[in-house]
């Protein structure tokens, strides 16, 4: 459906999409930012599902949080951080643009599949970002994708030492097809 969805995402670096499937799994409901009319940020609660090679995010009817990607599409989605400060499988941040699924016959087939009650926003996601952010040892982990780069690790030490990439990690991603 988009150019950017899960699917290019998961061809693109298999592995790291696993780890962020992962994470999301965890947790029923997540948090997104999206822009209010005015232009500041609104968080609200969320749950996400990923099938059919999509990020699906679905809404109630007439949510201001629908509302806002309406208007704007950009957002962001924060995974659940869990209990407690452990975090052990780090957190994740995807951004992108939300692509309302406006179909009738399409909209009636997802709420059979996932027993979604009626009426309901449907997005799906248009990635632009992909973050997940881990601690490793004594260095801070944070795992990057775009759709114009192949995955990039950078490491930071609490230390005075600045932030280092991993060199095997900054290369061009392959064009899309």
């Amino acid at each position: 459906m988009t150019t950017n969805n899960w699917a290019a995402f998961e061809e693109a670096e298999p592995e790291f999409a696993r780890a962020v499937r992962a994470r999301f799994a965890q947790y029923p409901h997540h948090v997104l930012g999206t822009l209010r009319k005015d232009g500041s940020p609104r968080l609200s609660g969320l749950t996400v599902d990923i099938r059919g090679g999509e990020l699906w995010l679905g809404m109630m009817a007439g949510s201001l949080k629908a509302r806002d990607l309406q208007r704007d599409p950009r957002f962001a989605l924060h995974t659940n951080p869990g209990e407690g400060e452990a975090m052990p499988d780090g957190d994740v941040r995807i951004c992108g643009r939300a692509l309302e699924l406006v179909d009738p016959p399409e909209l009636h087939r997802y709420a059979e599949e996932t027993e979604t009650p009626h009426p309901f926003h449907l997005f799906h996601a248009d990635l632009t970002e992909v973050v997940r952010t881990t601690v490793q040892g004594d260095e801070l982990v944070v795992r990057s994708w775009t759709p114009d780069h192949a995955l990039r690790t950078l490491r930071r030490r609490n230390d005075d030492e600045p932030p280092h990439e991993d060199a095997a990690t900054d290369t061009p991603a392959s064009p899309t097809t």
